[in-house]
């Protein structure tokens, strides 16, 4: 595994390696999930990695070739009874670290310290995959993929898709949200391949909804072709993806989105944090969807990451 250059910002680092995907015809956040379970990366407790972390990890592991979705760092490792193989190195994830002005052993620059703001740094800290090390438990290594039979599995998708409460019709031949009427247009389902091709698109339309004024307010109004269009579509695409990982959707077949690929690059090498503020409000529109689709299932609690460093509680 390549270790992440400790001369740039981890902004710079993971948007870098965005960029070079994206460049070569390729969508970082699409995996193929190919021998192992649908999982987000986990944390070594077992709750998930949200925002970019999602993203960048998944990166990681699929150019390593990684199947365990557990993430830990060193100390980690050895209180597990494990150790990392020799050679392997290491990766960054990602938190915010907020500084309080005042408290002792924290620095302030001026401005910050008279007027009492506290500020948010991003820092990282260094993970390993399960992989990379010998002696875990057997349960950070993920067994053979196994779907429970297509009829029961497509009516758990059919319930969790009408547990959200959008108004979706079925007309046409194109998929879209319309923010003006509130509504999600989708083609009849006999127009797709198979059910999980109506289902993911459907999670990418519903992924636009979320961002109406009435619920996490997203800026829906923009021109084709402008950044913030562009930045909306990637939201969409990401949080999509984060369903897909909760809900065993693949999504590598939402290839007509590629003609953004040259406004994403566009947004991403013009600013480096960009891809910070797409994937978090994108980890939103995930976490919406899946309250509304699966009301039984908990958001992470801080309690719940309790196991991790400090610095992983906030990642």
């Amino acid at each position: 595994m390549n270790q992440v250059g400790d001369r740039l910002a981890p902004a710079e680092v993971i948007t870098a390696a965005i960029v070079a995907r994206l460049e070569a015809g390729a969508r970082p956040w699409v995996q193929p999930w190919t021998g192992a379970s649908v999982s987000r990366p986990l944390r070594a407790c077992g709750t998930p990695y949200q925002g970019i972390n999602v993203l960048w990890l998944w990166m990681v592991a699929e150019a390593a070739g990684d199947l365990s979705p557990f993430w830990m760092t060193y100390r980690q490792t050895q209180l597990l009874g494990g150790q990392v193989r020799k050679g392997e190195r290491g990766t960054i994830a990602i938190f915010y670290r907020t500084y309080q002005p005042g408290k002792p052993g924290e620095t302030d620059e001026p401005d910050d310290a008279e007027s009492g703001r506290a500020r948010r740094v991003l820092e990282s800290f260094t993970v390993f995959n399960a992989c990379q090390v010998e002696g875990l438990p057997d349960r950070f290594f993920p067994t053979p993929l196994s779907l429970p039979p297509a009829t029961e599995r497509d009516a758990a998708l059919e319930s969790f898709f009408a547990s959200v409460p959008a108004s979706v019709r079925h007309c046409g031949a194109e998929a879209y949200y319309s923010p003006g009427a509130d509504q999600v247009t989708m083609p009849e389902r006999a127009l797709f391949r198979d059910l999980d091709h109506y289902h993911a698109t459907l999670a990418h339309e519903l992924s636009h909804w979320t961002g109406h004024e009435s619920r996490l307010a997203r800026q829906l109004s923009n021109r084709f072709g402008s950044e913030a269009y562009a930045m909306e579509e990637l939201v969409a695409e990401l949080s999509s993806a984060m369903l897909g990982a909760e809900l065993g959707l693949p999504v590598e077949h939402l290839d007509h989105h590629t003609s953004y690929l040259a406004s994403w690059l566009k947004v991403l090498k013009a600013d480096t944090r960009a891809i910070l503020t797409v994937a978090a409000k994108a980890e939103e529109a995930a976490s919406l969807l899946l309250r509304l689709g699966r009301p039984e299932v908990a958001e992470v609690r801080a309690e719940d990451i309790s196991a991790d460093p400090p610095a992983a509680i906030a990642a």
